[in-house]
């Protein structure tokens, strides 16, 4: 029975008068595989450094017995459940219609050189980067689509913010224009953060005590702003040499992340250079150099969101796959859609960090990331 008791933790006490030994265990072997240390406070360094990387690699090796380790463990992952659900919430309040897109896919949308290549009944296929292109094709009949759906990454990447495997939450809206993508995008982050918090707030703040809803209006900052204001606050491209950042560098996840903190609130970083961006995005049309993208950066975390408009003309999409060294003919499909009627549409979101957690792998159910010694977990992380 159940007895309330200050001196207990929670405030109470469970009594028994009889009990029963279901199953045994070794309390020092289990505890010489999985050590106390909190996988997220480990992770919060980066894989190797500070003499925690051993620990981490053995912690996630033996997933399964972590996961029952610690409430902390079990709070991220209801916590993941809940978020996961908003996100599905939202979009059907919107009038959005989900799509269960495929894995094993023929073509990329984010670069060649991080793709998983497999054998396809005698034919090269990949696991997919991003389910957005399929997405597209489902819009000329559907309107509004989602998906939740797992990416896959191989980037031998050895930092708290990369997996291999990763939930991707994505959308398309047909007939808008970069305006309302911004807004939209704005919508669905403080709609779904206030939907996580009313449901579970008690768990989000145990994790994150400084979460807040992010406060409309979202601060918008340009690509090139954002240029200067690293000049101007001494956020080097090189810190050894004091190298400044020029128009065209890209601003590396250090740096970015310094800024964003350093302004202190969630910025939507507009605008990106072409050259920077996929074959598919629509340019600006006062600055044929720019896009009409966007990333949304977090402080603490950085970027989480990366949204475009579609190019939708032709002839550009076919200058595009020229500029970046991509096969047309592997895109057919998609090259068919401007051919056969085409609309104005975006979005991509890895959502991993929304609810406050720094460390991708511990969001994750079973981490899968370059220095996973665990090959099962490539396809058992959710």
């Amino acid at each position: 029975s159940l007895h309330r008791d200050e001196r207990a933790k929670g405030g109470v006490e469970l009594r028994v008068d009889y009990w029963e030994l279901v199953g045994g265990s070794d309390a020092a072997e289990f505890e010489a595989r999985v050590p106390r240390q909190s996988i997220r406070h480990l992770f919060d360094h980066e894989l190797g450094e500070s003499g925690h990387g051993n620990i981490i690699a053995q912690l996630f090796d033996d997933r399964h017995l972590a996961l029952r380790a610690s409430q902390e463990t079990a709070t991220i992952l209801k916590m993941r459940s809940i978020v996961q659900q908003c996100f599905r919430d939202h979009f059907f309040a919107k009038d959005f219609f989900e799509i269960t897109p495929p894995s094993i896919v023929q073509t990329h949308c984010e670069g060649g050189s991080s793709l998983f290549k497999l054998g396809y009944f005698g034919e090269e296929a990949y696991l997919t980067q991003s389910s957005q292109l399929y997405l597209e094709a489902c819009l000329a009949s559907m309107g509004n689509v989602f998906c939740i759906s797992p990416s896959f990454r191989a980037e031998e990447s050895r930092t708290r913010r990369h997996l291999s495997e990763y939930t991707h939450v994505e959308g398309e809206m047909p007939f808008i224009d970069y305006e309302d993508l911004l807004g939209y995008l704005e919508d669905l982050i403080v709609n779904v953060c206030e939907r996580a918090m009313e449901r579970a707030g008690d768990m989000i703040l145990e994790m994150n005590p400084k979460f807040k809803v992010p406060a409309r209006p979202i601060k918008r900052m340009d690509y090139k702003d954002a240029i200067q204001y690293c000049r101007d606050n001494e956020i080097y491209k090189d810190f050894d040499t004091k190298t400044h950042f020029e128009m065209d560098d890209d601003i590396p996840e250090m740096q970015e992340r310094m800024m964003t903190d350093k302004i202190d609130e969630p910025i939507f970083l507009c605008r990106f250079p072409y050259h920077m961006k996929s074959f598919y995005m629509a340019r600006c049309p006062e600055d044929n150099h720019l896009t009409e993208s966007v990333d949304l950066l977090m402080p603490g975390v950085g970027e989480i969101i990366g949204g475009s408009m579609r190019e939708t003309d032709e002839q550009k999409l076919m200058d595009g796959f020229k500029s970046f060294g991509v096969p047309p003919e592997t895109f057919y499909w998609y090259i068919d859609q401007r051919k056969f009627g085409t609309n104005p549409t975006w979005l991509g979101l890895g959502w991993t960090f929304l609810a406050g957690c720094s460390t991708s792998g511990t969001f994750a159910t079973f981490h899968s990331s370059h220095d996973t010694s665990t090959v099962q977990t490539l396809i058992m992380i959710s």
